[in-house]
């Protein structure tokens, strides 16, 4: 299977800060992947772990093949270039009826990365519908600067932090990113973005994978952590990771558990508090 990406896609992401849909898998494979992780979320106690929802790709090689996936890759180099890492990846998960929200924020606002020049692929495994909490966004504010965020640490919040926007955002300008199982959005890191909670009678599951140039390096003095997903990396920013050789290796857990104290320091830099990561019953 091909992406659907073209060249309007790429100029499109230019000038509204987003592309939707990218067919990356058919509804079939993308029904698989979802009930794998299904099973994953039974075997921690219902829902997945924090712990486990941080870089997952490093504990489970069939999440760590789909961030290498060239359906997925591809349109992404097409904007990024010819050499890209996988920063980081995790599930936006909402259940049928849950109160979760995003609020309106940008990326780029706590991750201590030192450029903008990086994407978000948010890939739907379950149908992303307005009635389910679909991701909202406002075309064209990628090209703003920075913008101050206020930490709210709101339990309803699905943020790290639950950091919002810290000024008026005008929602008649936003859209609604719908997409089918199996499709994709690329997203900028500095455009506004949130969601609505769901209130569909199914949950809403989307993959987010962070992707980044070779060029961009970490800027909090913490030795970051990333996968190599196409090209060669000459700068050398990042610790690379391991694939895991299978579903919660040992080594694969005990690299994990280093990069995930590593992930907090830099998630929870300056905040007055911090969230801890849940473990996962599947590896202890």
């Amino acid at each position: 299977m091909v992406a659907s990406s073209t060249k309007a896609d790429a100029e499109r992401f230019q000038r509204d800060g987003i592309v939707f849909p990218i067919r990356v898998m058919d509804e079939a494979t993308a029904r698989e992947n979802r009930a794998k992780l299904e099973t994953l979320a039974a075997a921690e106690g219902g829902k997945l772990s924090s712990s486990t929802n941080q870089k997952p790709h490093l504990l489970l090689p069939w999440l760590n093949d789909l961030i290498r996936k060239p359906e997925i890759v591809d349109p992404v180099a097409d904007i990024l270039g010819p050499n890209v890492l996988c920063w980081a990846s995790g599930f936006f998960w909402k259940p049928a009826g849950d109160p979760g929200f995003i609020s309106w924020h940008q990326d780029s606002t706590y991750w201590g990365l030192s450029h903008a020049d990086i994407v978000t692929a948010w890939v739907a495994f379950s149908p992303s519908t307005p009635e389910s909490g679909n991701m909202r966004v406002v075309p064209g504010t990628h090209t703003t600067e920075q913008i101050a965020h206020k930490d709210t640490f709101d339990s309803k919040n699905m943020l790290s932090r639950g950091q919002e926007i810290a000024v008026d955002v005008d929602e008649d300008d936003a859209i609604d990113v719908t997409l089918r199982p199996g499709e994709m959005s690329i997203h900028h890191v500095r455009l506004f973005h949130g969601s609505q909670p769901n209130r569909a009678s199914e949950p809403r599951i989307g993959y987010a994978i962070r992707f980044i140039p070779t060029y961009i390096s970490q800027t909090l003095g913490i030795r970051d952590s990333a996968t190599l997903v196409r090209g060669v990396d000459e700068h050398n920013h990042f610790d690379p990771e391991p694939r895991p050789e299978a579903d919660f290796h040992p080594d694969a857990v005990a690299f994990h558990a280093t990069m995930l104290e590593r992930q907090k320091q830099i998630l929870y830099a300056g905040a007055a508090q911090t969230k801890d990561f849940a473990k996962p019953a599947t590896a202890m």
